[in-house]
């Protein structure tokens, strides 16, 4: 019974005594776990972000538009002369030449009638040769009083007469040629010939002009494209107030065509002109475009999106989509100051091209700009360590996953 009291009375001592332990051992694990996170001792080590050098630039504003491609020259092949049709002489969407014959048209009618034309020369040419002689003949003849003098004056002015005769046979000779010529259809200009519209044994040029086939020259291609009033007008301010140049100077500006499936074409086109009058309807500019096509790969009626320099921004800068966060308040960046602490920067966007923003205010030349590594920004405000950023390259060390710039983590990190 005494052993047995004397076991209960130590009971209550060891049981302190494990509870003493157990609370050592957990603030040693605790010790333990902060020291492995770097903390009091040894901080944890700033978060590695990539950063761009904010420079200013000269840089091109492209202005991408919609537009339509048009032949250069179009031509209408009719039949000037009335007949049957006999013949195509040409492989329906092939290139012809100018002058290379077409269609033929019967044209028997028109050498009879070249032929009637020919002879009635002949008998204007004779009547002349008869006339002529006897006016040389009376010429003697009344300055020796032998004939009257209104017999002269007769024989002079039949002469003329018969010469007159001769002229109007040889305009008629040469409508009839004209017209015997009408049935040979050549090709008015050089060009892409389209199907025919008019078959063997079809009867053509009756009382109007046939249409026949119709020729479009393709190399070069024009393109029209249309731009809003207000931005000719705000960019055409724009440059007298010299915010921005005229791109090329003196020379037509350059444009790029871009296809239906995003692809650029291989080569440039120059302005040509653009149009004085704006739409009523839609409260447009039309503007137009020449652009080569030697190798007929683009088509007349095709709709292409154009891109076009129409102006230089002389001291603009350059940044990352990436880099800047749009919110209904307002466009900001991640500015890393002196003391390698980000801090959040309002900024004003221009346009838009490359995936690059063209910030008109709010940096200063030299100013480092967060791109890559706002995932790693756990603490707001915390000192982070610049390295420079290069498209396609992460700021993590190698081995370690790629960091991106969502617009959400920015946004975040700028809170």
């Amino acid at each position: 019974m005494f052993f047995g009291a004397s076991q209960r009375a130590r009971t209550p001592g060891a049981a302190l005594a494990v509870i003493g332990l157990a609370v050592l051992l957990a603030a040693c694990g605790k010790k333990e776990e902060a020291a492995a996170a770097g903390g009091p001792g040894g901080g944890m080590p700033p978060a590695t972000v990539g950063v761009v050098a904010v420079q200013p630039q000269s840089v091109g504003l492209v202005t991408e538009l919609p537009g339509r491609l048009e032949a250069s020259r179009v031509a209408e092949v009719r039949a000037r002369a009335a007949g049957i049709l006999q013949k195509r002489l040409f492989r329906e969407g092939s290139d012809v030449k100018a002058g290379q014959p077409l269609f033929q048209i019967d044209s028997a009618p028109y050498e009879a009638a070249l032929a009637s034309a020919q002879a009635s020369l002949a008998r204007a040419e004779a009547n002349v040769a008869q006339t002529k002689a006897q006016a040389e003949r009376y010429a003697p003849l009344v300055e020796a009083n032998a004939i009257s003098k209104q017999e002269y004056v007769n024989a002079v002015a039949a002469q003329k007469q018969a010469e007159a005769d001769v002229a109007v046979a040889r305009a008629s000779v040469k409508t009839a040629s004209i017209n015997r010529g009408y049935a040979a259809v050549t090709a008015p200009i050089s060009g892409r010939i389209g199907r025919a519209l008019v078959t063997e044994g079809a009867l053509v040029g009756q009382g109007e002009p046939t249409p026949l086939a119709v020729v479009q020259q393709i190399n070069p291609m024009y393109v029209n494209f249309t731009q809003s009033a207000t931005e000719v007008l705000n960019l055409r301010r724009a440059l007298a107030a010299g915010k921005v140049s005229q791109a090329g100077g003196d020379q037509s500006a350059v444009v790029h065509i871009l296809m239906d499936d995003g692809s650029e074409y291989g080569r440039t086109g120059r302005l040509l002109f653009s149009d004085l009058t704006v739409d009523q309807t839609s409260g447009q500019v039309t503007l137009r475009a020449e652009v080569p096509n030697p190798d007929g790969l683009l088509l007349p009626g095709m709709y292409v999106r154009v891109r076009i320099e129409q102006a230089q921004l002389k001291q603009a800068i350059l940044l990352p989509q990436q880099a800047v966060t749009r919110a209904a308040t307002g466009d900001t960046v991640l500015v890393v100051g002196p003391d390698n602490k980000p801090a959040p920067r309002p900024v004003k966007l221009g346009q838009n091209q490359n995936n690059q923003w063209i910030v008109l205010e709010g940096l200063k030349p030299g100013e480092q700009v967060i791109v890559d590594g706002f995932q790693k920004m756990m603490v707001p405000g915390a000192p982070v360590k610049p390295v420079p950023w290069t498209p396609g390259a992460a700021s993590a060390p190698a081995g370690s996953a790629p960091a991106s710039a969502p617009q959400g983590a920015a946004s975040a990190a700028s809170k």
